[in-house]
């Protein structure tokens, strides 16, 4: 079974903000008529999916997540730094879960011009790790 790969950063107990390697597994298959399998994630409800443009020379100071969101490159680039010090930089088609709503939080940043990207909140009650997993819940 594949999966997809997701950055998720989130906030600390001491405050500060790290990244970590999400696989989100693909359970639920269905087949197309023409024989095409198919391969999903796990379902989870979103409130309010949003399409946006960060602007070119955006480059945030610390802040946290408005609130915990998945978020990806349509195009452009974006900058993530957590708190340890660790840069990430994401481009069209990847994924990050901003997932660190207190705490210090993280700085972010376009390159090289601007970026649009497709903002889905993820409700705080979805467990993670059973989405992910594609565990039932």
């Amino acid at each position: 079974m594949s999966g997809v790969h997701i950055t998720w950063f989130h906030a600390t107990p001491d405050g500060g903000s790290v990244f970590e390697d999400l696989e989100v597994a693909l359970p639920r298959e269905r087949t197309d008529p023409e024989g095409h399998v198919i391969a999903g994630s796990s379902f989870y409800a979103s409130p309010s999916v949003q399409l946006a443009e960060l602007p070119a020379g955006l480059d945030q100071t610390w802040h946290t997540a408005p609130r915990r969101q998945i978020v990806t490159i349509l195009s452009g680039a974006v900058e993530v730094t957590t708190t340890d010090g660790a840069t990430r930089r994401f481009g069209p088609g990847q994924m990050f879960l901003a997932d660190d709503m207190g705490g210090k939080g993280h700085l972010t940043r376009t390159v090289d011009g601007p970026a649009q990207v497709l903002f889905a909140p993820m409700p705080p009650e979805v467990d993670l790790t059973a989405w992910a997993t594609g565990a039932r819940s």
